[in-house]
């Protein structure tokens, strides 16, 4: 289980430990990291909702990230969260890390004022955090190479009625082509 590890907030020296967590966990996909650098410059940056997971002797384990991303509404922009990416060591994985990175930043996003949070991944993992299909919300994807089982929402209190629209992923995504599941 997940054990000899804490969940805090990224600091500055963690960036390198942070990025070597991103690359093994997404080996071939030299993007995602490349990605969380360009979200770091951008105006979708969080800083305080950018989670590690560090190891008995502090070393980073495990990293979660949510942006700002918008809701094409009907009648204006609303913001919203984008998490992505979710990254555990491969030494670690399958040991709760990923699950209290990811209860971490739902337990930040609660305290905050976006209605949502929005992701592309796995059903059968992220239903358990409360995440639902976000197409039955009347919310479209904001690219057709995200499948539609994978387009999902987690709202932070009820949804409020009629909230509905397009979600709008911040520029990095698109400028490195990290839209949709590979």
């Amino acid at each position: 289980m997940a054990e000899g590890f804490v969940v805090r907030g990224e600091r500055p020296e963690d960036r390198d430990a942070v990025a070597g967590v991103i690359c093994s966990a997404f080996a071939g996909e030299p993007e995602v990291a490349d990605l969380v650098a360009a979200l770091r410059r951008s105006t979708a940056w969080r800083p305080e909702l950018s989670l590690v997971a560090a190891g008995p002797r502090d070393e980073v384990v495990g990293h979660v990230l949510a942006t700002r991303a918008w809701l094409d509404a009907p009648d204006r922009l609303v913001d919203v969260l984008l998490l992505s990416p979710l990254s555990v060591a491969p030494a670690r994985q399958r040991q709760g890390v990923g699950g209290r990175l990811v209860r971490a930043l739902l337990e930040r996003a609660a305290d905050r004022p976006e209605p949502a949070v929005f992701l592309e991944g796995s059903p059968a993992y992220y239903g358990r955090f409360g995440f639902g299909p976000a197409g039955r919300d009347g919310i479209r994807r904001p690219s057709l190479r995200i499948p539609e089982p994978a387009f999902q929402v987690w709202w932070r209190s009820r949804r409020s009625p009629g909230l509905s629209g397009t979600l709008v992923y911040p520029d990095p995504f698109w400028e490195l082509d990290c839209v949709g599941l590979r």
